[in-house]
């Protein structure tokens, strides 16, 4: 079991490497499109700010945090996108801060939740480490978009293997979002880690497998590269049949990336 306090830990260190990344650009910057369309380095950074204080409220206000949750609930196919296009008007400066104090205060919010208790959210309820997981991917990814428009490229660390730890979890959840029938057989997942470690789920017999290196699979389950631009090993029908549909992140099925777009 991940200790929450190192969790904890790698959740900061993953918004502060963001964190550096957006620092250094200019006002004009932040108005830069991403590889996500329609939404610009502001929006990315306004959406993960939102999120940060959305999760905070679920963990210290779950009255404050059920009203948040009947708004989307009004407009679920825009909600967030509505939220991201409204912070990203704040002026660059004001919305870094934002989403600094937003990140401090989340850290402790969820540092202070009692062991066992499960937090409210937008899905099935989790726990503090669950959500401090849920928040380390969405940095992730959301950094990703940012990086990938800006034409930089990131170093992997080895916090990937919270975001990989998702993406195993999910796969049943990928195949319910579809309306197809999750697999009864067990997936085993293979990964090489950043520094050469070997990271691994379910059983040596499993007949469903994917394996790889760390960074593709973290690509593959938030959707941030097309399965074709991924070197990624895959055998047993049911694991080729969930490869186009991974999803680690919660919400309907995002459209992904293109074939080659990254090539």
């Amino acid at each position: 079991m991940t200790d929450p306090q190192a969790l904890f830990v790698d959740l900061a260190a993953e918004g502060a490497e963001l964190d550096t990344l957006v620092s250094g650009l200019t006002a004009d910057q932040w108005r830069d499109d991403t590889a996500s369309p329609g939404w610009t380095v502001a929006h990315q950074i306004s959406h993960l700010s939102w999120t940060d204080q959305v999760a905070g409220l679920a963990a210290t206000d779950p009255d404050a945090f059920a009203e948040r949750l009947r708004e989307a609930l009004n407009a679920p196919a825009t909600y967030v996108d509505d939220a991201a296009a409204e912070g990203a008007l704040i002026p660059s400066a004001d919305l870094l801060a934002e989403w600094r104090r937003g990140r401090t205060e989340l850290l402790g919010a969820l540092a202070a939740v009692p062991a066992g208790r499960k937090l409210p959210w937008f899905g099935p309820p989790m726990s503090a480490a669950s959500m401090a997981t849920a928040r380390l991917m969405e940095t992730w990814a959301h950094g990703q978009d940012i990086a990938d428009g800006l034409s930089i490229s990131r170093l992997p660390t080895a916090r990937l293997r919270h975001v990989a730890h998702i993406g195993v979890r999910t796969v049943g959840f990928a195949f319910t979002l579809h309306n197809l029938p999750v697999p009864a057989e067990p997936f085993r997942i293979e990964l090489t880690g950043p520094d050469g470690e070997s990271w691994t789920w379910g059983a040596r017999d499993a007949t469903n497998r994917v394996s790889g290196t760390a960074l593709d699979f973290c690509l593959l389950v938030t959707q941030r590269r097309h399965p074709d631009d991924l070197t990624l090993d895959v055998w047993g029908e049911a694991a080729r049949q969930w490869v186009p549909i991974a999803q680690a992140f919660a919400g309907m099925p995002g459209e992904g990336r293109k074939a080659g777009q990254f090539r």
